[in-house]
């Protein structure tokens, strides 16, 4: 099917027509030319910053436009929703800003910011199950039975109208574009900004996903939703493991090609925005970016890269900078044997401090069984300035005698 040939109950007149709805309620976020990204590719790369969003995502687009669509009637009976962040914190505003209750079902273990952010905009929560899934099946009962109208995070027509508002933005702010990247979970954003190829068949929309919860690739192929097997990855906001009816229908039509990174691109591409663009984005956030770096020849320009939320844990954040910098070259773990004697500890870091690393951490072990008389392994951490540097310092311990296990 070609882009014109495209029919279903959303279309590009539905996001202009959710355009003047969001108008004075969302922000135009801002797009920014990426220099290191476009050295890097030979194109011009832009950076558009939903992260900047209200809530911190795009999700407030679909959103708001799902609930002031609502009738009064509907609207004083509430409504409900299952997330663990960004679709709760959208709705939750969203709610507060047109007059309707709002409860949340968010999976147990929930991140506090995230909780606190989305009781911040006046919600109730409720805690429920492990994944969105589980907590997915109260808030669909909490529906039946108090008859608040349930906000699908991506499964509406409103709500891809909504998300689609991303798309007109970057056709407004880049008229020449031709590649669109977008992270891909259910589909609504996707499936919002791919109608703009019904009038602009030349642009390239592709879809990005973390290769370890990847729903659409095995969707695509047999021509239906399936339920795919999630595996675990650091983008939590696209690890949806069964694609939406609609987004589906409407992406098998207009999306051109869904491609899946790595969870070390993800982590280098978090900390090369933090570092070079000077953004902070959650994982998911960073995924249209992890494609850049992944596959740098593979797409026309100029290139619009989405970064879809900036909602990231603290502690999480940590964890994917580990991460990153590993994955990177510029963070290493090593067990070093080495004599349990005096001053054979200060030697090594003496050594190392002539390999210009910096030391983070060293812990001794002198319990393991293959430890010989008077030996003791060494666990440290330090940081370097990258793969080559990393590489010279390995072979430079082993030049020194040192016993890398």
């Amino acid at each position: 099917m070609t882009p014109s040939d495209y029919a279903v109950g959303v279309d590009l007149s539905d996001v202009r027509a959710a355009r003047k709805l969001l108008d004075g309620v969302t922000e135009t976020t801002p797009m920014a030319h990426s220099r290191w990204l476009s050295s890097r590719t030979g194109q011009d790369v832009f950076l558009k910053a939903e992260n900047l969003q209200r809530t911190g995502s795009f999700k407030i687009r679909g959103a708001y436009v799902r609930i002031a669509r609502l009738s009064d009637e509907e609207r004083a009976r509430g409504v409900v929703a299952a997330s663990a962040g960004n679709h709760a914190q959208g709705v939750a505003l969203a709610a507060s800003m047109l007059g309707a209750k709002a409860t949340i079902f968010m999976p147990v273990g929930a991140a506090l910011p995230k909780v606190a952010a989305t009781q911040g905009y006046g919600a109730d929560i409720e805690f429920r199950g492990a994944g969105v899934t589980e907590a997915l099946v109260p808030a669909k009962a909490f529906a039946e039975t108090t008859g608040a109208v349930l906000i699908h995070p991506f499964d509406h027509e409103d709500i891809i109208a909504g998300q689609g508002t991303v798309g007109l933005e970057i056709l407004e702010q880049c008229p020449d574009v031709r590649t669109i990247l977008v992270p891909l979970g259910g589909g609504g954003l996707a499936a919002g900004i791919a109608l703009l190829r019904t009038e602009r068949p030349d642009l390239r929309i592709i879809g990005v996903q973390a290769e370890d919860a990847a729903a659409y690739p095995g969707s695509i192929a047999a021509g239906q939703p399936l339920a795919a097997t999630m595996g675990v990855t650091m983008a939590d906001g696209i690890a949806v493991a069964q694609p939406g009816d609609m987004p589906f229908e409407i992406l098998a039509s207009l999306l051109d090609e869904v491609i899946t990174v790595s969870e070390e691109s993800l982590s280098r591409a978090l900390i090369s925005l933090l570092e070079r663009a000077k953004m902070l984005v959650e994982p998911a956030g960073a995924a249209a970016v992890a494609a850049v770096l992944e596959r740098p020849d593979a797409f026309e320009g100029p290139v619009v890269a989405v970064l879809s939320g900036g909602n990231i844990d603290a502690l999480v954040l940590l964890d994917v900078i580990r991460h990153g910098l590993a994955a990177g070259g510029r963070f290493l773990t090593m067990r070093v044997r080495i004599g349990d004697r005096p001053g054979e500890l200060m030697r090594l870091l003496g050594d190392l401090a002539r390999l210009q690393v910096n030391v983070l951490t060293v812990n001794h072990d002198r319990s393991s069984e293959l430890l010989g008389v008077r030996q003791v392994d060494v666990d440290i951490q330090v940081a370097t300035r990258g793969p080559q540097h990393r590489d010279e310092v390995i072979a430079r311990l082993r030049d020194h005698g040192y016993e890398l296990l």
